[in-house]
C-alpha cells in the first residue's frame, strides 16, 4: 500500500468555476429566447399589460442572471434563476386570466 504524497493535488471530478459559469449562461440565455417566445405566444391570444409584465420581468431576470454569471456570481445567479421562474410561472397561472 503506498502513501499519497501531500502535494500532488487530488484529482477533481467536480465541474470547474469557468465551465460552471458557462453553464448558467447558456441555461439563461436559452431561457431568455423560451421566455420571449411564450411572451409572444400569450400576446397573440390576449393582449394585457400583466402579460408583458410578468414576461418581461422574467426575460430582465435572465440577462441579470447572465451578467452575474460573467461576473462569477454563479451560485446567486443559480438561486435568482430558479426563484425567478418560480415567481413567474406562478404569477402567469395566478395573476393571468
Amino acid at each position: 500500500m503506498s502513501i499519497p504524497d501531500p502535494e500532488t493535488p487530488a484529482p477533481s471530478t467536480g465541474v470547474t468555476p469557468r465551465q460552471a459559469r458557462r453553464l448558467r449562461v447558456a441555461a439563461a440565455s436559452v431561457l431568455l429566447v423560451t421566455m420571449a417566445v411564450v411572451l409572444v405566444l400569450r400576446l397573440a391570444s390576449r393582449t394585457s399589460v400583466l402579460v408583458v409584465g410578468v414576461y418581461g420581468l422574467a426575460m430582465i431576470l435572465c440577462g441579470v442572471v447572465i451578467e452575474l454569471s460573467r461576473n462569477g456570481r454563479t451560485r446567486l445567479a443559480t438561486w435568482l434563476l430558479a426563484s425567478g421562474l418560480l415567481t413567474a410561472l406562478a404569477a402567469d397561472w395566478l395573476l393571468l386570466p
